[in-house]
């Protein structure tokens, strides 16, 4: 707040909205149900994330046991009903993971990236995560790709493995789910930046 003199008079001034609003956004809606999860612990138990549109995760490498694919049609934030992929890995190791949401600044056309990095690894169990888009080298052990007759989209095919590595990831991700999550070394910042990234297919 400021005090502003004027004829003899003390006003208070109004806090500037535009502090106001980054301070705002980047503390309660760029990943804010994610940041209070992990509280200072580092661990977060039954975790969804999901509802705020497309966000971005990369990392250099991760190892997954009870590997499972499935087709998907899943909200975004710019639609009710858009094709994914749904996948499910009972248990996961990831190096160097970088999770990345771009917001919106209201009126000037602004925009701000809050990141979510781990420098130690990262433990999850019971991932489930739906994808518009991949973008990674994959490797399987004992995959399975398997068919069913019938008209339920969801259930019509599957691929699965007993583990599943992936290196060099980036996934375009609209909703993230997890039993229980661990991020070593876990590190939140919050960046300007001129535009929003864009997905590259």
């Amino acid at each position: 707040m400021c005090r502003l003199k004027n004829e003899g008079k003390i006003t208070v001034g109004k806090t500037l909205k535009k502090k106001f609003l980054i301070a705002l956004l980047s503390g309660s809606l760029a990943l804010g149900g994610l940041l209070s999860a992990f509280g200072f612990s580092g661990t977060a138990f039954a975790m969804p994330l999901g509802g705020i549109g497309d966000f971005y995760v990369e990392f250099d490498k991760l190892e997954g046991k009870g590997f499972q694919l499935l087709p998907h049609i899943g909200e975004t934030g710019n639609s009710d009903a858009e094709p994914m992929v749904r996948n499910k890995i009972e248990d996961v190791t990831i190096t160097n993971l970088h999770i990345y949401k771009d917001l919106p600044l209201p009126g000037d056309g602004n925009w701000v990236r809050v990141h979510i990095r781990a420098s130690g690894p990262t433990t999850i169990t019971g991932l489930k995560q739906d994808a518009r888009l991949i973008d990674a080298d994959l490797s399987f052990d004992q995959l399975e790709i398997k068919e069913q007759n019938t008209d339920d989209f969801a259930k019509n095919w599957s691929q699965n493995a007993s583990t599943i590595t992936i290196q060099d990831a980036t996934l375009v991700t609209d909703y993230l789910f997890q039993e229980m999550v661990s991020l070593e070394g876990a590190k939140i910042s919050v960046e300007k930046i001129d535009a929003p990234k864009m997905i590259e297919e």
